[in-house]
């Protein structure tokens, strides 16, 4: 009899191993494995899992169908309320969401509640399970731009209330972060998101790639022009940020947005191609949340041997916990409590290193952590090659200068209420990053989620 106090451990490839390959890191259960985990939900009546999910999942209702073995009704229930599950179970961070609500985690371990939804949702696509979607469709247009996963959760919702969705996509390719952000290893491509993207157009929702709202046309264009009643905007938050310190214009300093975009769309991860990243020999990443550990990791699989130069203690970093074992398993090293003054570079403009000094931590600032303050005198040098920035980002610029009569804040973020994603714009909603700035799938998708519901109110008071 299993341990009702721990979890059932999952498979994972081995750290030295992995390290050289781009091949998913966790490789799930299988569906003995997860009944037995779903044997350890105790089925609250008051769940507060559900409470600790962005999207409302009805959880115990998906995990009891696990548990006696009814994988299809399972995905079903699930479905009624995330549109991206097989992605969801593999990038929230569930330790801080459902399992951190979970009763079970009060005295041994939470139930995974992440992999058993993960399990369930590969079991779909294997099985090429749909989603259900409606019978007829209601004659309403409805523009999304994005098709990250706020743009995919607005776009489902809709569709399965019976518009007529349109989702508009800059690149040439579709999911957003989902496939420029994240790496392969920790969410693969063809496997997962492209088919979890063929379930949503199976709703009926149409896409239309390489259309840049603000140039291709606008907002206002789509409206009076195109005949669409309401717009979504989840266009996320792709404008990088830098430290503003010597030498962050050289050959080999990237954002942490570049990197991964240009890793991931050019196929760095696929031997076959010839990709024109710069591998680097030594990369130090600045940062420490869950970008700063995809690129690190993305880094060490191109060959570097990868430091995270990070300004606060391990105890500070915002990255998962997950994120920071299997970096540190794998090899990535981590200089904590330090930070950038400057990067040096040859006579070529190339860097060469980067000048460091030790840190503090002091009271807590603004955001309730202690603000790290320099170490007078504790300045030293490391050799490098390339330096990729992860400070964050904001969104671009162009849909809100280009949208007459939307507001937006200092930071450039579209304001919008929080239950329905409504903007001063009347018939136009956002929600993800272009509202909150850089922040969690989930909660892009949890945008998605009040945004759809928005329209739908908007639209049947109309």
């Amino acid at each position: 009899m299993a341990d009702v106090l721990k979890k059932v451990p999952v498979r994972e490839q081995e750290p030295q191993v992995r390290a050289t390959n781009f091949e998913e890191v966790c490789l799930g259960y299988n569906q003995e494995e997860a009944m037995e985990e779903a044997s350890r939900c105790i089925n609250c009546k008051n769940a507060k899992c559900i409470s600790g999910c962005p999207v409302a999942i009805d959880i115990p209702g998906f995990i009891k169908e696990v548990k006696e073995g009814n994988i299809e009704e399972a995905y079903k229930v699930i479905g009624r309320s995330s549109a991206l599950p097989a992605i969801c179970g593999r990038v929230c961070p569930q330790e801080s969401q459902c399992e951190g609500k979970c009763i079970r985690g009060i005295k041994g371990e939470p139930v995974s509640i992440g992999k058993l939804e993960r399990f369930v949702a590969d079991y779909a696509l294997e099985h090429d399970i749909n989603p259900e979607g409606p019978d007829q469709t209601n004659g309403h247009k409805v523009a999304v731009i994005g098709s990250g996963p706020s743009g995919l959760t607005c776009a489902g919702d809709l569709a399965k209330m019976g518009y007529e969705v349109t989702v508009f996509e800059a690149l040439h390719e579709l999911g957003g972060v989902l496939v420029y952000g994240i790496p392969e290893f920790r969410l693969p491509k063809q496997k997962v998101v492209a088919k979890e993207i063929e379930k949503v157009k199976e709703l009926g929702v149409k896409f239309e790639t390489n259309v840049v709202i603000g140039k291709s046309t606008t907002i206002d264009q789509l409206i009076e022009e195109e005949g669409f009643e309401a717009v979504f905007i989840g266009s996320g938050a792709g404008l990088p940020m830098f430290m503003g310190i010597p030498g962050e214009n050289a050959n080999g300093v990237f954002s942490a947005n570049e990197y991964l975009t240009r890793s991931n769309l050019m196929k760095a991860f696929d031997e076959s191609y010839d990709t024109p990243i710069v591998g680097g020999r030594k990369v130090a990443v600045v940062g420490g949340g869950n970008v700063a550990m995809d690129a690190a990791r993305t880094a060490l699989r191109l060959g570097a041997e990868v430091h995270i130069v990070y300004r606060r203690s391990e105890a500070e970093l915002p990255a998962r916990v997950e994120e920071v074992h299997h970096a540190k398993e794998e090899g990535v090293i981590f200089d904590l409590l330090t930070n950038p003054k400057e990067i040096y570079v040859d006579d070529k403009g190339n860097v060469k290193g980067m000048r460091v000094i030790k840190m503090e931590l002091g009271e807590p600032d603004a955001s309730g952590r202690r603000r790290p303050v320099e170490v007078p005198g504790s300045e030293y040098d490391i050799e490098l090659d390339t330096v990729i920035m992860s400070l964050g980002t904001s969104p671009n610029p162009l849909i809100s200068s280009t949208t007459k009569g939307l507001e937006t804040n200092r930071w450039k973020c579209i304001v919008a209420d929080e239950e329905f994603g409504k903007t001063s714009k009347e018939g136009v909603y956002a929600g993800g990053d272009a509202v909150t700035g850089a922040a969690t799938v989930i909660l892009a998708m949890g945008a998605g989620k009040a945004g759809a519901r928005g329209i739908d109110e908007y639209l049947k008071a109309k």
